[in-house]
């Protein structure tokens, strides 16, 4: 046996020896390493790798630009070495050539197990974990924490916290893994003091102040950013001043100097413009210079929103360029080229234009890119697109695309900017949209002059997932209705420029307090709709429903001083067929807020082809647009209807035209029209009706942030006629109860709408200017809506 002690010496022997061979070995390789790390050139039979611990050797090798039996010289190694150091895997790289080995010594960078923020409590840390770049599972390197520390920074600085820190700690793990924490100190918001303007005469500081977006920090502007300081913004304002003065005169204004100062305190800042407005110019002579022959430079000139004596505005010379640009796309030339000279005489204070129309390069679209459609689909925005990708560039197809693209009513602002392509003959679109809510849970109430509460609400989905299909299952339950509906719509069927829907429904309404019966419906239809040029379009619909009219015992009930046979003659259930079809002309400049530009539709349903009703319903509506600019913008709109019975038949109670409320501002619901006295002058419905609207746009003086519009209008009109069966108590005898009077009725007042936090409210204050003595009014109304 061997005791401890003889283990002990042993082991002791054995680590003497090693020691001895280990220092016997060095000395004896020591000569030829130190020679060879002499060595800087020659010939390289094995590369050998060092140092890795979880990146694969042959993952080095792939990176390495040398191969065995290659020649190396210092400069092949300061390349492989700078290769290795860019793939940002390695925290260290060493490569030396030893005797015929190229040893290749790595220091891995390690792992980032997880990225941690500490200390924010302004911005949220989902916000901070999408600005930054490190990502957990992701290689850890200073460069990159460097940025991120940069990204940081800038987004508090954004956020109005100039003075926020960030600090970057790194926690060891074991097998080469690292925590990254971000320690930030954020600082107080940097508020904005003051807002100063020194040069300004022909306007206020007020007036400046509503111009720039920067505004004064308040306790009471909590629900705003633009408190905050940030020299973006002042740069953004710079331009926007520019733009007010260039627009109202001022052709040589410029910022002279912008300054922002640092309380003592650090709290915010006090910022100065500093302008010089210079003279006031007019516009001069005005001219077209073109080297086209098929087009004319002064006929061109006819068609210039610029007239000679004007005050001279930027804008205007925005729009003409358009105007040229669209009015030679128009004429078949797709590549032009205009560009306005100015030459102005600061004598007479006057600035000639000159606008050069040329043939431009021909360009084609190599690329069409669309961003900020986070919910819409790519294919729906790119199949309302007038060019493809390859096709010749046109402005006016351009122009027409952005407009199909707000038609569909998803998107706040829809903008096309032309980016350089690959080539000079190449151009790529960028479409950039922004998102709004296309579903809406809206809510309505009316207030009438008799103490009456309207109130309506429903689910709707315009967009539903993305596509572009129109979706609404509804559950609407108000004081008049209730109603459970269902309605689809495929703005593609097959693949073609077709629309198609369907929809199901079943509804009541309870019209007792304005027309002293409820009636209920249960049906469904189908429809289809297609463009037929640019500008118009048409749908096909066909519907069949149930409807049942109820009318109140005490109505009806032999002996009561309230009998009304013309009510009462309306009860039952009975079945509707019927075929329609509608006809659009759009000719407006902007589908959503236009202020050019008119539009005419005409609907016309005929019921007979099966069912128990007979009748030929035609309705018409226009509108006409007229802006004088973006705060003044005159409409004039109008529609009409008639319905009339066939086959002996007269029309039925529920299927005239009830108007009032949303449709003639002034009178509630079933306002206006024909009426009954003898049932507490209970509406019988119309089949004849006429309304126009004027409505003039007017500023209110607040600034945009706060959604406030306002307009004034004046609504007037007519509804009324009869069968004559539905005016007699028996045969001949006409009842003296009825109240049918085709006269005009008329009311003015002031809309306002707001998009509040809680989604858009509409208030309507009219006053009544000519009614019938037997018509119900109303001096206000408001609506609201909230969407998702």
């Amino acid at each position: 046996m061997i005791g401890p002690m003889s283990k002990i010496r042993a082991h002791s022997a054995a680590f003497a020896t090693g020691v001895a061979l280990l220092f016997g070995s060095t000395a004896l390789i020591a000569p030829q390493v130190a020679f060879a790390q002499a060595q800087t050139s020659g010939v390289v039979q094995r590369i050998v790798v060092q140092g890795n611990e979880r990146i694969e050797a042959g993952t080095v090798l792939s990176y390495l630009p040398i191969q065995p039996g290659e020649t190396v010289d210092p400069a092949r190694l300061d390349l492989a070495l700078k290769t290795l150091a860019r793939t940002d895997l390695f925290a260290d790289v060493s490569i030396e050539l030893v005797g015929g080995d190229l040893v290749v010594k790595v220091v891995e960078n390690p792992i980032i197990n997880q990225v941690v923020f500490e200390g924010n409590s302004a911005l949220k840390e989902d916000k901070l974990k999408d600005e930054v770049q490190i990502r957990p599972r992701g290689i850890f390197t200073r460069a990159k924490v460097q940025a991120d520390v940069q990204r940081i920074i800038e987004l508090y600085r954004r956020s109005g916290r100039i003075s926020a820190t960030v600090t970057p700690k790194v926690v060891e793990l074991p097998q080469k893994r690292v925590d990254l924490v971000f320690e930030i100190n954020e600082g107080p918001k940097s508020g904005v003091l003051g807002v100063n303007f020194l040069g300004n005469k022909e306007f206020s500081d007020n007036e400046l102040s509503d111009v720039i977006v920067t505004k004064e920090s308040h306790w009471y502007k909590f629900l705003t950013s633009n408190d905050n300081y940030d020299p973006d913004r002042i740069e953004y304002d710079r331009e926007q001043l520019r733009k007010y003065y260039r627009n109202r005169g001022f052709f040589d204004f410029r910022v002279v100097a912008t300054t922002a100062e640092l309380a003592t305190d650090k709290n915010g800042f006090a910022v100065t413009y500093t302008i010089d407005e210079g003279p006031k110019y007019k516009f001069g002579k005005v001219t077209v210079e073109t080297e086209l022959k098929k087009l004319d430079g002064n006929l061109l000139a006819q068609i210039l929103p610029i007239k000679t004596g004007q005050v001279y505005e930027d804008e205007r010379i925005e729009q003409a360029t358009d105007a040229l640009t669209f009015a030679a796309g128009a004429a078949g030339f797709a590549f032009v080229d205009v560009r306005p000279r100015y030459v102005p005489n600061r004598e007479t204070q006057t600035v000639d234009v000159v606008f050069s129309v040329r043939e431009g390069p021909r360009v084609y679209v190599d690329r069409i890119d669309i961003v900020g459609n986070t919910a819409t689909l790519d294919y729906v925005l790119r199949r309302e697109m007038e060019v493809a990708e390859g096709d010749a560039y046109n402005r006016v197809l351009v122009d027409r695309s952005r407009n199909n693209m707000r038609r569909l009513g998803f998107f706040k602002d829809v903008t096309i900017e032309e980016v350089p392509g690959a080539a000079p003959d190449r151009t790529n679109l960028r479409v950039k949209v922004e998102e709004q809510p296309t579903g809406e849970l809206s809510f309505s109430a009316g207030y009438s002059s008799v103490d009456q509460l309207v109130l309506d609400v429903g689910v709707t989905q315009r967009n539903f997932r993305g596509r572009g299909q129109n979706l609404r299952a509804r559950v609407s339950v108000g004081s008049l209705r209730q109603q459970v509906d269902f309605a689809f719509t495929e703005p593609r069927f097959l693949g073609r420029n077709l629309a198609a829907g369907v929809n199901l429904y079943s509804y009541r309404y309870d019209l007792s307090e304005f027309a002293a019966y409820d009636t209920k419906s249960l049906g469904g239809g189908f429809t289809m709709g297609f463009g037929l040029t640019q500008n118009t379009s048409m749908s096909l619909r066909y519907t069949l429903r149930q409807d049942e009219v109820d009318v109140a015992d005490s109505y009806c009930i032999p002996g009561q001083n309230t009998v009304s046979t013309v009510l009462c003659a309306q009860r039952g259930a009975y079945m509707t067929s019927l075929f329609g079809y509608g006809l659009r002309l759009d000719k407006r400049n902007d589908p959503l807020r236009p202020t050019r530009g008119f539009f005419a539709d005409l609907n016309q349903d005929l019921a007979g082809f099966g069912g128990d009703v007979n009748y030929l319903k035609t309705e018409v509506d226009g509108g006409w647009y007229w802006g004088f600019n973006k705060d003044f913008v005159f409409s004039a709109t109008g529609s009409a209807g008639y319905i009339e019975g066939w086959g002996g038949d007269s029309v039925r109670i529920n299927d005239r035209f009830y108007k009032g409320g949303q449709s003639f501002r002034g009178f509630e619901t079933a306002g206006i029209g024909p009426r009954d006295t003898l049932t507490d002058n209970s509406a019988l419905g119309a089949k004849l009706y006429a309304i126009g609207s004027l409505e003039l746009t007017i500023p209110t003086f607040l600034p945009e942030q706060y959604g406030i519009k306002a307009a004034l209008f004046s609504d007037f009109g007519t509804a009324g006629q009869l069968d004559d069966v539905d005016r007699q108590t028996s045969p001949g005898v006409f009842s003296t109860t009825i109240k049918d009077n085709l006269g005009l009725r008329a009311s003015a007042g002031v809309s306002i709408d707001w998009k509040s936090p809680m989604g858009p409210i509409r208030f309507d204050i009219s006053r009544i200017l000519a009614k019938e003595d037997y018509d119900r009014t109303e001096t206000f109304r408001f609506s609201t809506s909230t969407r998702f």
